[in-house]
């Protein structure tokens, strides 16, 4: 028998419920301080992860606003194509490697182009990453066969811009492309994505905020295998507005045809009396649709080749020989040192203090009206000479010259020079001299004009003497007067009728064609071949149309080299067909 054995059994067995019970609150206690702690410190950390992993953001690109002509016909427009995206939330960076190599294997794409892409499309708000596009239906067909066992990545409809005439008025629509991260860093306050498509150049560029539109999107639900439970929210994307041009597609393919004869060249016509342009194309050009997708080496290398391809030549100054004598005869009359009927003697040869300059030809003493038909320089030295480097300058900037035209695309246009006394002290530190005058007087020396100032040149004297502003959108312009005396406009008419009639450009001269005026030039680029220049307006009468036609370094004369494209445009423009004249040469 054993002593004391049932009192130390009970406070033995009330020991182990104790310690039971201590263990017991402090697995409890860790439990409930584990909750607590995902709960109430990390909860909303916790339900973020959960909503990854539970809701999908799925973006809805904005449609941009097409680009139409004035009559309402497609320049530029959009297309669907599909593009592979990757969602960077959903895959870790353990799982990514398997991921990419499967992908590069179902689709045949470059493991290193989707490591590439991935590392250059990561963003701090984890929105979507392009691996790849556009896709073509096969890559779609066996993506979406294989879909549900590629979690993390999906294939979705991408538009594109499009522009159904390839190169066609290229310079004056421009072209879109991706924004890079540091635009997106800029931008990204104003609506912008890292995968949106910005306008770089062109009527694209200036009128982004309009054709633009605004992103929109889906917010789904999806269960565990990647299958959409429901839509949680949704906001349609906005479509850009589209932009009705003064551009005539017609007219425009006109333009691009008749630079067809020249290696480098531009081409404007516009409306005299307003100053919308009808037709603007430069010569070489480019197809803004490589852009959309993105140049390939072999498409940067041609657009980077000295032909600069993508320059806008309508644009840019060169000297405008002959053409400039209309400037030269606006100083004369309008200074008063010469009358209407005032005459000069014209020699095949003139020269002056002991330097002589050569002419295409004697016509004996003439007027204005036949110095301009014949384009005679000697009748233009001793017209600059007498009227001096003052009143000749002032007639230019008179008439727009060395300034800016007020054309929608100012980022691309240059004002020209007019290098006068002043310029030629302060930039050359030599003083004027009367070979300066004599030269300039016919359009050479430091003297470049732009065809789009030339255009604005002869609208004025096509519509009795306003300086319109060229616009390619119709919008509110100024109409400026120039106020120059009915007399000087009287000659300037008569003598760039009889151009066409008995001068330099009698190819116009065509029963089929309202009467054309205008005058040409032949522009000396040493030692490159000479460049052709037309400017002129039809009907003659009431005109309604001014085309000038521009040859860089195209050799010939302006009468056999520009005089050809504008009458290619009449044809049209007039819509008749006439019978091909002989070539005419000189100015």
């Amino acid at each position: 028998m054993t002593y004391g054995s049932g009192p130390s059994r009970h406070i033995g067995v009330g020991s182990q419920a104790g310690i039971l019970l201590l263990v017991v609150l402090a697995f409890s206690g860790a439990i409930v301080a584990r909750l607590s702690w995902l709960q109430l410190a990390h909860g909303a950390d916790y339900r973020a992860m959960a909503d990854e992993n539970r809701i999908r953001l799925i973006p809805r690109d904005p449609v941009r606003g097409r680009l139409l002509d004035r009559n309402g016909r497609v320049l530029a427009t959009n297309r669907l194509t599909y593009k592979l995206y990757l969602q960077p939330r959903l895959v870790s960076d353990g799982a990514w490697p398997g991921l990419r190599d499967r992908l590069a294997s179902l689709l045949t794409l470059p493991a290193a182009q989707l490591e590439r892409q991935r590392r250059q499309g990561d963003n701090a708000e984890g929105f979507r990453i392009a691996l790849a596009g556009p896709l073509t239906p096969e890559q779609v067909l066996r993506f979406r066969e294989q879909a549900a066992s590629l979690p993390g990545v999906e294939v979705a409809a991408d538009v594109l811009r499009a522009y159904p005439g390839g190169r066609l008025a290229a310079h004056v629509m421009g072209y879109t492309s991706s924004i890079t991260g540091e635009e997106y860093d800029r931008l990204a306050d104003r609506g912008y994505r890292l995968s949106d498509r910005i306008g770089r150049s062109g009527l694209e560029k200036v009128y982004e905020s309009h054709l633009r539109g605004e992103w929109g999107g889906q917010q789904l639900e999806v269960n565990a295998a990647g299958q959409v439970q429901r839509v949680l929210g949704d906001k349609p994307a906005r479509a850009g507005k589209d932009l009705r041009l003064t551009l005539d597609l017609d007219l425009q393919r006109a333009a691009e045809r008749a630079l067809d004869g020249v290696v480098k060249g531009a081409i404007v016509a516009l409306d005299p009396q307003t100053g919308a342009i009808r037709a603007l194309a430069s010569r070489p050009g480019f197809d803004p649709n490589i852009f959309s997708e993105g140049p390939t080496q072999a498409q940067w290398s041609e657009l980077s080749r000295p032909e600069a391809p993508m320059l806008n030549r309508a644009f840019q100054g060169f000297p405008p020989a002959s053409t400039f004598k209309i400037v030269t005869t606006i100083a004369g009359l309008e200074s008063g040192i010469f009358q209407p009927d005032s005459t000069l003697p014209t020699m095949s040869q003139f020269c002056y203090y002991g330097q002589c300059y050569g002419d295409h030809g004697a016509f004996g003493s003439i007027g204005f009206q036949k110095a301009l038909a014949v384009s005679s320089n000697s009748f233009y030295y001793q017209l600059g000479l007498k009227v001096g480097p003052q009143e000749l300058f002032k007639a230019a900037r008179r008439m727009g010259y060395g300034s800016f035209t007020g054309v929608e695309l100012k980022e691309e246009e240059s004002d020209g020079l007019l290098g006068d006394p002043a310029w030629k002290t302060k930039v050359l530190g030599e003083p004027w001299t009367p070979v300066d005058t004599i030269t300039s007087a016919i359009g050479q020396g430091a003297v470049t004009v732009t065809p789009i100032q030339m255009a604005r040149l002869y609208a004025a004297v096509a519509n009795g003497g306003w300086l319109v502003t060229p616009h390619l959108v119709e919008r509110p312009t100024e109409r400026r007067w120039l106020a120059l005396k009915p007399e000087t406009l009287r000659v300037l008419r008569e003598g760039l009728r009889q151009v066409v009639t008995e001068g330099t450009a009698t190819i116009l001269n065509d029963p089929g064609l309202p009467a054309v005026a205008g005058k040409t030039g032949t522009a000396e680029d040493p030692p490159r071949p000479d460049h052709a220049w037309f400017g002129g307006y039809a009907p003659a009468g009431k005109p309604t149309l001014v085309i000038v036609a521009f040859g860089e370094n195209s050799g010939g004369y302006g009468g056999t080299v520009a005089v050809p494209m504008v009458k290619a445009l009449m044809t049209t423009w007039f819509h008749v067909s006439s019978p091909s004249q002989p070539d005419s040469a000189g100015g």
